[in-house]
């Protein structure tokens, strides 16, 4: 048996923690995503992250116990874009820049 999708946007402006912006079950869900991947947003599928972000309600903001792990994914997606601080030094030079 096929388990229902669930899907759950935050938004972040730079300034205040992320908040809940849409959250749903099933064909929400779907199209959560759909308009996620029409408008160029990056998708992470975490069921446990997903579990606990399903149990706030729409206009929070995400607990200080996420922080970390949000912080990290944001990260990521950013780096996934080609975007770092004025002020980054590719000190490893692990990130090709010039892509």
């Amino acid at each position: 048996m096929k388990k229902e999708k669930s899907a759950t946007a935050l938004k972040y402006d730079g300034k205040a923690a992320p908040k809940i912006i849409a959250k749903g079950h099933g064909a929400l869900a779907e199209e959560i995503l759909a308009v996620a991947k029409e408008h160029g947003v990056l998708i992470h599928e975490d069921e446990e992250l997903t579990k606990l972000l399903a149990k706030m309600e729409l206009g929070d903001s995400i607990p200080k116990e996420l922080y970390l792990i949000i912080a990290e994914l944001i990260a990521f997606s950013y780096v996934l874009q080609g975007k770092f601080p004025d002020d980054w030094h590719n000190i490893h030079q692990r990130i090709d820049l010039k892509t």
